[in-house]
């Protein structure tokens, strides 16, 4: 048995979609919300099965990955996230880079030779990477509308997979990678009448202007910390809208606070544009922590512990 592991945002879909029209297979499907990363938790293998784990992080998985290859399943590991120790095993074969500047996507765009690039631009639009995007782009022969077209599919596939249970997304990550498995080129799904395309960007463009009427609740001159109500819009933009600011104002650091389903916070972190390190090490000291060097997140912060959590975030960046 194919099983296909996969985070449900933009990075996460757009990387499969590369592989699969690259190499066709029937698959079992495995995914869940952005944030949702332990996905190797619901993988059951028997002798022989091939594994595809793609954007979600070694280190918080190595424990069910060891138990994987334990039990005779090979595995390609593709990620951009944190590591830990990678382990070294004959039925393991991973491609995965830290840099702050690439995705999974991007990864997987080298690992088949350009095949399917205008999917990882995509992505990369989609982890807010725009000059590693519009620089995969110009070796494309692409209008300058149609790479404005391509960073709004990335931006709406990416705010489609936060949340915090598949019933806040609009649409299930594995809906998504199927309907755009369909098309070899993305334009052509944009373009579809019966495609959800029309549906992403018209709910984006109204949770988006909700977040965008929100003020900073803390801000000083290299920090700024918004919080947004309780409610599903606002756990579907958090990520997204970590990016918009962070866009606005590259010299800062930015922290968006949302409500999580088990009575914390949840925490989207981005490292300033012109220095992105230091958010995956700062999410880090949380237990649900983690990410990358310029995009990362808290899972579950008790409400009593935002003050430390402050507290580290201007020490990160001070």
């Amino acid at each position: 048995m194919q099983i296909d592991v996969f985070n449900g945002d933009a990075d996460g879909i757009c990387a499969l979609v590369q592989l699969r029209l690259a190499n066709p297979a029937q698959t079992k499907l495995v995914t869940g919300v952005k944030r949702d990363i332990q996905l190797l938790k619901r993988v059951e293998v028997q002798y022989n099965d091939s594994v595809t784990v793609l954007d979600i992080s070694l280190q918080k998985n190595r424990r069910d990955l060891d138990r994987i290859l334990q039990q005779g399943a090979s595995v390609l590991y593709v990620d951009h996230h944190e590591t830990g120790l990678i382990p070294q095993h004959a039925r393991l074969n991973t491609l995965i880079d830290t840099a702050a500047n690439t995705c999974t996507s991007l990864l997987m765009d080298q690992y088949l030779g350009g095949k399917f690039s205008t999917w990882a631009v995509i992505a990369a639009f989609g982890d807010n990477l725009i000059n590693s995007a519009e620089r995969l782009a110009s070796q494309l022969s692409i209008t300058a509308q149609q790479l404005n077209q391509l960073r709004a599919l990335g931006v709406c596939l990416n705010y489609n997979g936060c949340g915090n249970a598949v019933s806040d997304l609009h649409f299930p990550p594995d809906f998504l990678y199927k309907e755009l498995l369909a098309y070899m080129n993305p334009f052509d799904y944009m373009a579809a009448n019966d495609s959800s395309y029309s549906l992403l960007v018209e709910m984006y463009a109204e949770d988006i202007a909700k977040a965008e009427a929100i003020k900073e609740e803390y801000c000083t001159s290299t920090i700024a910390i918004y919080r947004l109500p309780d409610e599903a819009w606002a756990r579907r933009i958090s990520g997204v809208f970590s990016n918009v600011v962070a866009n606005k104002m590259p010299i800062r650091a930015h922290a968006i606070i949302s409500y999580n389903a088990i009575g914390g916070y949840q925490i989207s972190v981005r490292a300033p544009l012109v220095n992105k390190t230091g958010a995956d090490e700062l999410c880090s000291l949380f237990s649900t922590g983690g990410g990358r060097k310029g995009a990362a997140g808290i899972n579950h912060l008790p409400y009593e512990k935002l003050p430390l959590f402050i507290t580290e975030f201007e020490k990160k960046y001070p």
